[in-house]
């Protein structure tokens, strides 16, 4: 009988428990998967399964991450005895087939397995290779599928390390030590899919621990584990300051609990997590995991199980690299490089393989005078550290960036990543079609954080096209191409046939180019001025907010959980829906990238997306409706309209149209009205 191709549901109870079975025949190769992974992959629409005559002889695992556009094939399963008969190119086939808008397929595979022939023959090329994190630190080859879409849309994306500290009871796991599952789901950590998606470290409370170890031989067998992992060492200081917080906060919160000298060390995890600038830390611990809220509260570090990590790698590695929330407020300040003081810069700035000392402190300086204007701004934290500087002037249609440096801090992927939207609003407030960073010696992070954003790179540095067109697809095309052609350079052709997730790309890569006749759709949010206040400083605060950082490039928007035909990826308009005495209210004073939309309860939304947001939790609860649940709207790169435009304008502006507007609620409008709104609110007369 022919074989048959399925997705599993997470209802399908039968044939999870058989695709388990059939993972687990062949744990030595794929590692360690729990069943709940198995399940959440359902859930999300990532399982696929080769049936012949009702029997499980196969199985695709994959991930489709939110904020890369591609699948991340985690197993690729053909029971022994079918092999050889095309399951395992059915079952990618079926991945490809099933999402053709993502970028590529890629996968992890160790190189000693000697795979490499079937990997090839199905279509994928190496890209790169990678350490594992077994005992044997094997080498995994990265393997690339590609579907098809154009380089520069492919390389727009990233992937930042999610570093992770583990107690001890974790820690013991990986040494083999504990009950079965115990092992199992700590070992599930050091699974080769993950391997360049976590990194395991540790900090001085685990050596107390090991030490604490009472068995010699058992003792000895951790310590020598320690080597695979990474050391980390907080400051002393700062973690005795957080440690007596977290006690405080314990006493209030659990009164109940004493507080002796074992509930001090696990509290002590949480403390060196935080003062190591990380925000995870993974534990089995029943009694730390009850004090996850107190962590979170006090020190902004999330207690969660391996299963968590694993099943949640995506979201937990951008709530530690990203977090705008920290920028809302803000505490940063913006200021010109003052003549003089280049060589106080040069501890924050200075990199072990660029640009060293006393050169990087004179070739900055002498920007100052090379007859050029350049603009030399820094950033400085809210205790006065530098941690970011650029250097910018403009030369007929390209802004050229001279440096871009972020210094090593808590928030360094944020702040590349605004630094870059900066300079993106920069060069077109000035006119600007492309910003050109010519700085050879970008950090790592701002390397990573530029691939996300559209940055190509050749020998000269890495440049983005500002294709300032909000039209049909072909003119946003025509007009990249021009862009690109006076610049010896190449770049993607898009009609409005494109899937929405490319179209979503395109103008993620293109900004603010807007591509309005494809099937991309567009929105529009009634928000009360009290939050739009918080969001996005209209109407402006008392004491107004600097617009360099004011506005933080990803958020999260709470309302109640009725469904109006949301779909991601989307774009959004935001309408300021009351006044109130002395504030500006009943206007759209911008738009959003909406990504993604998530109805769940209160709790589970304020956990998943605290790091986002300026909601508190009780004021998430309080948007649920009488079903219990509340949506949360993850939306990014906010533009706000030069000009807002008034409730009598927008309502013109529909019944030109010959449209009927509903700004009582969350609700889907035509493209041509988004593209008459986002023109009205970009009026220069």
């Amino acid at each position: 009988m022919a074989i048959r191709v399925l997705p599993v549901s997470a209802e399908q109870s039968e044939l999870l428990d058989a695709v388990i079975a059939l993972g687990d025949r062949y744990t030595k190769y794929l590692g360690l998967l729990t069943p709940p992974a198995y399940l959440k992959h359902a859930e999300d629409g990532g399982l696929l399964v080769a049936l012949e005559n009702e029997v499980v002889v196969g199985y695709a695992l994959f991930g489709l991450p939110k904020r890369n556009l591609y699948v991340r094939l985690a197993h690729l399963c053909v029971a022994e005895e079918y092999r050889g008969r095309g399951i395992a190119r059915r079952l990618v086939e079926a991945v490809r087939e099933r999402h053709a808008h993502r970028l590529g397929i890629r996968a992890k595979c160790r190189r000693d397995y000697g795979l490499s022939g079937m990997w090839t023959g199905l279509g994928f090329v190496p890209k790169g290779e990678s350490l594992g994190r077994g005992k044997d630190k094997e080498v995994l080859d990265t393997w690339w599928l590609d579907l098809g879409h154009e380089d520069l849309f492919t390389e727009a994306q990233s992937d930042a390390l999610l570093v992770v500290t583990i107690d001890h009871s974790v820690f013991a796991g990986l040494r083999g030590t504990g009950a079965e599952r115990a092992v199992e789901e700590s070992r599930a950590l050091e699974a080769g899919w993950l391997a360049d998606l976590i990194e395991l470290a540790f900090t001085p409370q685990l050596l107390h621990d090991v030490r604490d170890v009472e068995d010699r031989e058992e003792r000895n067998h951790q310590r020598t584990g320690l080597v695979e992992l990474r050391s980390l060492s907080p400051d002393t200081v700062a973690v005795v300051i957080r440690l007596e917080e977290l006690v405080a906060a314990a006493k209030k919160e659990l009164p109940d609990v004493p507080l002796d000298g074992r509930q001090r060390a696990r509290l002590r995890y949480v403390a060196e997590t935080s003062c190591a600038g990380l925000q995870v830390l993974v534990t089995r611990d029943p009694a730390l995991t009850a004090m996850a809220d107190i962590a979170w509260d006090v020190a902004r570090v999330k207690v969660v199980s391996p299963a968590v990590v694993t099943l949640h790698v995506d979201e937990l590695r951008q709530a530690q690299a990203y977090r705008p929330a920290d920028l809302m407020g803000t505490a940063f300040s913006a200021e010109e490089i003052a003549p003089g003081s280049e060589g106080e810069l040069v501890a924050f700035f200075d990199q072990v393989d660029g640009e060293r000392g006393t050169a990087f402190a004179e070739r900055l300086k002498r920007l100052a005078s090379d007859g050029v204007l350049w603009r030399r701004e820094l950033l400085r934290d809210g205790e006065g550290h530098p941690v970011a500087l650029y250097v910018w002037a403009m030369d007929g249609r390209t802004l050229n960036v001279a440096f871009l440096r972020t210094a090593s801090h808590l928030l360094e992927e944020t702040l590349a990543r605004q630094v870059l939207f900066m300079l993106k609003r920069l060069g077109r407030e000035r006119g600007a079609q492309a910003v050109r960073i010519a700085d050879r010696y970008l950090s790592p992070t701002a390397v990573s954080a530029a691939g996300a954003d559209g940055f190509t790179e050749d020998e000269g540095g890495f440049t983005a096209l500002l294709v300032d067109v909000c039209g049909p697809a072909e003119a946003v095309s025509e007009t990249a191409a021009e862009i690109a052609g006076r610049m010896g350079r190449s770049t993607p052709w898009v009609d409005g046939c494109v899937s929405p997730e490319i179209a979503s790309v395109a103008e993620r890569v293109w900004w603010p180019a807007k591509l309005i006749d494809t099937a991309l759709p567009s929105f529009i949010a009634p928000i009360k001025p009290r939050w739009s206040t918080e969001l996005f400083d209209v109407p402006a605060m008392l004491v107004p907010r600097a617009d360099v950082l004011g506005i933080s490039r990803e958020h999260v928007y709470y309302r109640s959980s009725g469904h109006r035909g949301e779909s991601v990826p989307a774009r959004i308009l935001w309408y300021v829906s009351e006044g109130i005495a002395g504030q500006q209210g009943k206007m759209a004073i911008g738009c959003s990238r909406l990504d993604e939309v998530v109805i769940d309860d209160p709790d589970t939304l304020f956990s998943r997306f605290e790091h986002l947001g300026v909601y508190g939790r009780a004021e998430v609860r309080a948007t649920a409706d009488d079903s219990g649940k509340v949506m949360a709207l993850r939306f990014s790169d906010t533009e706000i309209f030069p000009v807002q435009v008034t409730h009598s304008r927008l309502t013109a502006l529909a019944n030109g149209l010959g449209l009927r507007l509903s700004l009582m609620s969350l609700s889907k409008i035509s493209n041509a009205l988004f593209q008459a709104v986002y023109e009205e609110g970009h009026r220069k007369t």
